[in-house]
């Protein structure tokens, strides 16, 4: 395809002979950085002018986890031949020269490592690999420096830092080596008209643009081209003659184009009649258009093909013919609890069904293979995933498959993914069709319809609604745990999502209202996801109270008490997450309910012990670490462990934040079963964690244990059934709860578990147990988690 007059070959597949990156540098403004702000520098190797209309400048953090999002500024302008460009970027409070722009974004670089790439297209990008990058065709160059996991070649171009930059020689070689390509030095920022190109047009007359030849392939029917299978027989082929009428337009993104379908369709329950037509720029067509097609094939993986998800079947190149206009739509193949199977997909033994025939009576996700493309319509559909910035929320149409107490639906096992769960997005123009705002347990009433894709982010289905529902209220709202007496110690974990000094005080205070009403001020919270001093910001800091003082502070504004905390800091970029935020566990306490018992000697880098026997047991150090230094927490959180007392009892609190699910491969993956690759680092974690508590219980049989946090794994996961020995060391109270209240996160229309409440066994004959939902099922959220609260009596 061609886009703004740029050749646009498979990511990094071959070296770019027009528009590239050039130089990248993300220590503006930090110590000793005589530039204000990042930048990232563009450079022409060809002649002629290039149109950056419809590009982008975008960044990813050099060790990418699996929350990690590409931040994205748009471009304008032209490249001119032989020129360069200046995009800048977020500004320090260092440095005396502020670069000359061309264009200007926000992105907060990192001085030393990280990703940039330039992008066809605004939205942002979500491969985290640099497999996946190089799979993905909207990116056009991409440069990855420092110790950046996603790169070109064989590594990341180094030597980046507050003081240097990295930039392609002279000559601008790019072999798509970043580690060969790039050398560190003082920053030279050029933009348009600053040396190394012209300013006037070359004198050289343009190169006449050759004919188009003639459109030559194989006449087609659109079932023809999706064939029975979810891969298409006509893969890589040019098409000629593919007839049908719009029944959707897409004229925004990176994925600009439109969805026909054939009115007059084949006897096969498993051939689609309609496919997506992927023209790059603007579509020329409208809805009830009749049309002709000539093109080529293409099984488009979104995300790349080793995320393990199904490829979108699409003509691509296209030569478009208007037959007519104004035509009747082909009648939508409604999608209803009736004709939706309860059994999702067919097993391949851990292989691909790709090429397995399609079963749309069946298997629910076969069913969505054999429309893809087609005019679909659901009505009257419950919000099981509430509205997400991105313009996106998710609805089930079988009601009554796993239904959650407040309206979601439950997630019970990896066999129970829940076949009815559709993701609904919006073709309709948001400045006079807003998409709707709802919670889980709403309504989208009324029809829904439009084509049905699959999405490039989720990796699932999804309704590009042409016609939108509206939202009646299904009447939930965040719920307050009930108050414990006085002879209760009360523990409770937050993940408090990346939580930083430079969140806005609203965020701040969100989350103090939730402690203080919601959770009724507990005595002891850990929290997880707190990062340091300067959040994002690559530099070495590693201290957190900037964030936790403000914190307490909006606590006790809000009329809770004035919580004392209790952390380690983390060796700089070693606990995963965010590069640069250091996320860490914390443990806060109201002094005026329970004691701390603060022991020296732990820190970042030694081990917590135990020592002594029944009523001696004690801890080797509080806070202390559990085995920081063995290879189950690599680029991941350890666990921190405090020792307390409540009434003369004492109490061992440990909170986690386990490794996350990125890697694993979705639940609709075209791998089947799905390989959850993940899981084994967070097995390995559990037994560590499970081995420390059984060695402390073993100490003194009547010590009270709680283990809590986001262990990032279900209560029925090998992880979780690790820790708890099944049950003979530790009991996971969620399973104490009514099955229907069972969650504590929302992902994709499922109500899941990620964060729990372990107590040693003879505890937990004496609790009180909640999770209390004031996020996870609501378009707005302080935190993608809810939080749980204990009442126990030690």
């Amino acid at each position: 395809m061609v886009l703004a007059g740029v050749g646009v070959h498979a990511a990094f597949a071959a070296p770019s002979a027009d528009a590239l990156i050039s130089e990248v540098y993300g220590g503006g403004g930090n110590s000793g950085a005589t530039y204000t702000n990042d930048f990232v520098e563009l450079a022409n190797a060809g002649g002629a002018a290039v149109d950056l209309s419809g590009y982008s400048v975008q960044y990813l953090p050099g060790t990418p986890s699996a929350t990690s999002k590409w931040q994205a500024t748009p471009l304008t302008g032209t490249l001119a031949g032989g020129g360069h460009f200046l995009v800048l970027e977020a500004a320090g409070a260092g440095g005396t020269t502020v670069p000359p722009a061309d264009v200007t974004g926000g992105i907060n670089m990192s001085g030393t490592n990280g990703t940039v790439a330039l992008v066809s297209g605004a939205d942002p990008l979500t491969c985290l690999t640099a497999a996946d990058c190089a799979a993905d065709p909207r990116v056009k160059d991409l440069v990855g420096y420092g110790t950046a996991l996603v790169h070109e070649g064989s590594g990341a171009a180094a030597g980046a830092s507050n003081t240097a930059s990295v930039a392609r020689g002279a000559g601008l070689a790019d072999t798509d080596d970043n580690a060969a390509d790039f050398t560190a030095g003082e920053p030279t920022p050029q933009a348009a008209g600053q040396g190394g190109g012209p300013t006037d047009p070359p004198t050289t007359p343009p190169t006449t643009p050759p004919t188009t030849p003639p459109v030559t392939g194989v006449e087609a029917k659109i079932h023809d081209i999706q064939g029975d299978t979810r891969n298409s027989p006509l893969a890589g082929k040019a098409v000629t003659g593919v007839t049908g009428i719009v029944t959707g337009v897409r004229d925004y993104g990176s994925s600009r184009g439109f969805w026909m379908q054939d009115p007059t369709p084949d006897a096969d329950p498993r051939t689609s009649e309609g496919i997506f037509v992927y023209t790059s720029s603007s579509p020329t067509v409208a809805v009830g258009d009749s049309v002709t097609v000539a093109g080529t094939v293409s099984q488009y993986y979104p995300g790349g093909a080793d995320t393990g998800v199904q490829a979108v079947t699409e003509i691509t190149k296209p030569t478009v013919t208007k037959v007519s206009s104004g035509n009747a739509l082909p009648a939508p193949v409604v999608l209803d609890d009736r004709d939706v199977p309860d059994a999702f997909v067919p097993s391949a033994g851990g292989g691909s069904i790709e090429d397995l025939p399609l079963r749309p009576a069946d298997y629910a996700l076969d069913l969505y293979a054999s429309l893809e493309g087609m005019n679909v319509q659901i009505k009257d559909t419950r919000v099981v995933g509430a509205t997400d910035p991105y313009s996106e929320l998710w609805v089930t149409v079988k009601p009554d498959q796993d239904p959650t107490k407040r309206g979601g639906t439950l997630y019970t096992g990896y066999d129970q993914p829940n076949s009815g769960r559709l993701m609904v997005q919006s073709l309709l123009p948001t400045a006079t069709s807003p998409f709707p705002v709802a919670n889980v347990g709403d309504t989208l009433r009324g029809t829904t319809s439009g084509p049905l894709d699959y999405n490039q982010f989720a990796g699932t289905y999804a309704v590009q609604a042409r016609e939108l529902g509206t939202v009646k209220s299904g009447g939930i709202t965040p719920e307050v745990t009930a108050r414990a007496s006085a002879d209760q110690a009360t523990v409770a974990t937050y993940n408090v999502e990346n939580l930083a000094p430079g969140n806005p005080q609203s965020k701040f205070d969100a989350l103090a209202q939730g402690l203080v009403h919601s959770l009724r001020s507990p005595d002891i919270v850990a929290l997880e996801e707190i990062q340091d001093n300067n959040g994002a910001t690559d530099d070495g800091t590693v201290a957190a109270d900037q964030t936790l003082t403000k914190l307490t502070d909006a606590i006790v504004a809000a009329g809770g008490p004035r919580y004392e905390w209790r952390s380690i800091d983390p060796v700089n970029d070693k606990d995963g997450g965010q590069p640069g935020g250091n996320i860490r566990s914390v443990f806060l306490f109201n002094p005026e309910r329970v004691g701390f018992t603060d022991i020296p000697g732990g820190d970042s880098t030694t081990a917590v012990g135990i020592t002594g026997t029944g009523s001696t047991t004690a801890l080797t150090a509080s806070p202390g670490r559990i085995a920081p230094n063995d290879q189950a927490w690599n680029s991941s959180r350890k666990p921190l462990v405090g020792q307390f007392t409540f009434r003369g009892k004492k109490l061992f609190v440990i909170a986690n934040h386990f490794d996350s699910k990125g890697g694993d491969q979705g639940i609709d993956s075209r791998f089947q079963p799905p390989v959850r690759s993940s899981e084994v680092q967070r097995v390995r974690q559990a037994i560590l964690e499970h081995d420390f508590v059984q060695q402390l219980e073993s100490a003194d049989k009547k010590a009270d244990v709680v283990v809590l946090g986001d262990l990032n794994d279900y209560q029925f996961s090998p992880a979780v059934q690790s820790l708890t020995g099944n049950g003979s060391v530790l009991t996971d109270l969620v399973n104490t709860l009514p099955a229907q209240e069972r969650y504590s996160y929302v992902y994709e229309g499922n109500s899941q578990v990620l964060d729990h409440i372990l107590v040693s066994p003879d505890l937990a004959k004496h609790v009180d147990y909640d999770v209390v939902h004031i996020n996870s099922e609501f378009a707005n959220q302080t935190s993608d988690h809810d939080p749980q609260v204990v009442r126990l009596r030690p």
